[in-house]
């Protein structure tokens, strides 16, 4: 079979059924993840009502499809860097974000699909008060966990949130653009690593004189992009971003840690000034098995919490998180223990991505 036909029947297979992602690996057939959040493979596809046996990749194979996505320029650059991040709109509008990488076999495409429409803060089910800080003129948003866990798709639903209802100039400073969005209320500017700037230092720098009133930094990857959006969100800013931990309290380590010994206790005292949300979210599997459902810890800067950042006591922020309810903070363990009352998630799946897991042994136990 043609390849690039192949290409565009997998991709339209991932339409249909609502494959999150799809994975082209050389030596391998292609893989998707299903709804349960598990890889499987594509044995079959069907084309004009045959089902006809998927190939193993070769690395010939692999190259075609990056050149059909990446265009020959795009594959240059590939092969200078070994990965490349981009998006890729298939034919009928539906946009994925893509990493073509090299590994042990040669290269390989993993593809996520992005939603079509930006999914609202009522469809994700994100706290009602984001909204409240969503209104702010200046502070620092922040949203964490690993890769593929929502983080993108959060930030997307704030930013329309603030466009369909604000007079604001927002900037946008992404490694692929991965939504498309076209002003309403706002003035919206979306700028892509590589095609519109060379960093997101340099993007986020810029900004400065470009009249913005949100800034929204896709990753906080280094000392230099984290300096550069912490000074932004304390020269009247509101800026959004996020980071690769593994929960609230490791994301003011992780930003900390990332500098020299001398800098931190200034940065400390940056971050504990600018600072008034995170969530951490994780997609879990749902008993129901028809998708998964995003289980959230959150953390809302009060006086408390910016005395612990400055003083450098962050081992304390998990007791205050859990002491102040009332504020619309919740610790992870304590939401999946919700959803797992409410037959949402499965005991193992709790047990699971608990973080004192002797704890929530104890509470099943009482």
């Amino acid at each position: 079979m043609d390849i690039k036909l192949l290409f565009e029947i997998l991709v339209s297979e991932c339409i249909k059924n609502n494959y999150s992602d799809l994975h082209l690996n050389t030596l391998h057939k292609p893989f998707i993840r299903n709804h349960y959040g598990d890889l499987e493979n594509i044995d079959k596809v069907t084309v004009n009502w045959n089902p006809i046996e998927t190939p193993i990749f070769t690395k010939e194979n692999i190259i075609v499809i990056i050149k059909v996505i990446a265009w020959e320029l795009g594959f240059l650059k590939f092969q200078d860097n070994f990965e490349l991040d981009l998006s890729y709109q298939f034919k009928d509008g539906d946009r994925f974000r893509v990493n073509c990488y090299a590994d042990t076999s040669w290269y390989s495409i993993a593809m996520r699909k992005i939603p079509v429409e930006i999914p609202t803060i009522e469809d994700l089910w994100l706290w009602e008060n984001i909204k409240e800080m969503c209104r702010k003129s200046k502070w620092l948003i922040l949203v964490t966990w690993p890769t593929w866990s929502g983080k993108s798709t959060n930030l997307a639903a704030m930013i329309d949130y603030i466009n369909s209802n604000f007079k604001k100039h927002i900037i946008t400073i992404e490694d692929p653009v991965e939504f498309g969005l076209i002003s309403k209320k706002s003035l919206i500017n979306q700028r892509e690593l590589w095609n519109s700037t060379h960093s997101f230092a340099n993007a986020i720098r810029a900004a400065l004189r470009e009249d913005p009133n949100i800034i929204m930094v896709w990753e906080m990857r280094d000392a230099e992009t984290i300096k550069s959006a912490i000074t932004l969100a304390e020269t009247g800013h509101l800026v959004l971003s996020t980071l690769h931990t593994n929960d609230t309290v490791q994301a003011i380590d992780r930003i900390v840690d990332v500098f020299p010994a001398g800098q931190q206790d200034q940065i400390r005292m940056q971050l504990a000034m600018s600072l008034i949300w995170i969530v951490s979210q994780r997609l879990l599997p749902r008993i129901d098995k028809e998708w998964r459902i995003a289980a959230r810890e959150i953390m809302v800067a009060n006086d408390a919490i910016r005395n612990l950042i400055i003083t450098w006591k962050t081992h304390q922020l998990y007791s205050v998180i859990e002491v102040w309810q009332k504020e619309w903070m919740v610790l992870m363990d304590k939401y999946l223990l919700v959803l797992y009352n409410k037959w949402i998630i499965s005991k193992d799946i709790l047990k699971s991505f608990a973080r004192d897991k002797d704890q929530i042994d104890l509470m099943l136990n009482n």
